[in-house]
């Protein structure tokens, strides 16, 4: 799909307290976060099967998949926009640890 013409992915605020932010992302085939920079450290756990496309600072991409029921971290200052590369909709819950 196009990168003018996609989709964004929606974001939804599970919880906060002075520790963590949950957040659940669900993404349409196709869908993207756009590009952004982490904060926090933080645990993605995947909730379905997501073929992910990473598009990465200098034009760099990356593509992965990571089963349902999964988890990875990632260190405070990642940037990157996350695509949906495949084509059902996929979900994971991020955990930004203040």
């Amino acid at each position: 799909m196009d990168e003018e013409m996609r989709l964004q992915a929606t974001g939804t605020l599970l919880m906060e307290n002075d520790r963590v932010r949950v957040w659940r992302y669900d993404f349409a085939p196709g869908a993207e976060t756009g590009w952004h920079v982490h904060g926090h450290d933080y645990v993605i756990t995947t909730l379905t099967d997501c073929a992910l496309r990473l598009e990465l600072p200098g034009g760099e991409v990356r593509e992965s998949f990571v089963p349902a029921g999964s988890a990875y971290s990632r260190p405070k200052g990642t940037e990157h926009n996350v695509v949906n590369a495949g084509e059902a909709s996929m979900s994971f819950v991020e955990v930004e640890l203040k």
